[in-house]
Order: C-alpha cells, then structure tokens, then sequence
C-alpha cells in the first residue's frame, strides 16, 4: 500500500479514553473544527496542539509551520506524553494534533489538505475506540483500522472517512515533521527549538 503504513499494534487505549472521559464537557470546549471546516462538520474534536497564531503574519493558516500547546492540553497529560514521546521514537517534530471523536453514523467528506504545513508532514493515527474498526480511504485504497493501531496515511491524497459503526469512534490525530526536513522549513537548528514547543 503506498497511502497508508500500520506503524504500531497493541497499544493499550483505555488510560487515553479514561483521561478524556475525565474532562467534563470534553467535546463541547472546542466547536471550530465543525464550525469552520465544512468537510469536517460532522466530527468532534479536542485540540491539543494548533497553529500558533503569533507566527501567522499574513500567510494563510495552512502554510504556518509553527505549532503550540493549547490551553487545554494539560487536561491529557497523557495523551500529551504520548504524542512527545512518538515524536521522539520516530525522529520527527510534533505538529498539530487534536482528539477526534467521530459519532456513529457520521462522516468526514472526500478533502486533500493542501497548504505547505501539510506538504512536509506525515499524518498519523492512533485509534482509541472503534469496535466496527475505522474505515478510511486515501487515494484509491482503503483501510479498517483497528483500536490499539497507530498508522501513518497520505492526507496529501483525496481522503474521507465514515463510522459504519453503531457507536463513537475517537482517535488521536496529529503530525509529524521529520527531523530531516527540519531545516527546510525552520532554517537553522536553533530555530527549529524555538518553533517546535
């Protein structure tokens, strides 16, 4: 397959849906994903990490590059640790990541993410809960992925997902600058330290 590699198997998710089941009105504190982003409508989200606003300066936000912490990250130490830690085992600089909860029933329509951000950053998936397992499309191929799974995709290719499933389907979604483009986005080393907390 060349629009998606299964990176990892076996994963316990039940500490990471425990936190989020933790937060009162988890998915009520962010709405912009299904407010702005019409593809996206019909999903939930939890951001972790975003643009930073700061760096904008004219550019559309789909060419920023510089990412943070937002401020209700410290609710999921662990998922924050989790995303640190996968970005330190594949040798890669955290992106944007978010907490996506996907109701049964519900889709995401057919998109490309277009934009330099996503140009240089590969796209992952950690499946926290999906007992249909999660179909996704990207290009011409097709994957179920199951929970306990991480697995990379090409969301530069037309891509769309849907939950045949008859309950909530949430996964952990974020990217990932590998540490060898680094220099072609950020310029120098000392750069890439202060852009990529």
């Amino acid at each position: 397959m060349k629009h998606f590699k299964l990176i990892r198997q076996g994963i316990d998710p039940r500490p990471l849906l425990a936190e989020i089941a933790s937060v009162d009105g988890a998915w009520d504190q962010a709405t912009g994903r299904q407010q702005k982003i019409e593809v996206q409508r019909e999903a939930l989200a939890i951001p972790l990490r975003g643009l930073r606003a700061s760096a904008v300066a004219g550019r559309k936000r789909r060419d920023v590059h510089e990412s943070r912490w937002t401020s209700g990250a410290a609710q999921y130490p662990l998922a924050c640790r989790f995303l640190e830690d996968t970005a330190m085992a594949l040798d890669s600089l955290l992106g944007r990541a978010k907490i996506v909860c996907l109701p049964a029933g519900q889709r995401v329509y057919p998109h490309v993410d277009r934009g330099e951000y996503y140009r240089v950053r590969d796209r992952y998936h950690l499946v926290l809960r999906s007992t249909a397992g999660s179909w996704l499309k990207s290009g011409d191929e097709e994957v179920r992925m199951r929970e306990g799974e991480l697995w990379w995709f090409d969301n530069n290719a037309l891509h769309e997902a849907h939950n045949d499933g008859d309950e909530d389907r949430i996964h952990l979604i974020f990217d990932m600058l590998p540490a060898a483009r680094a220099a072609e986005v950020f310029g120098s080393a000392l750069e890439q330290t202060s852009v990529a907390a």
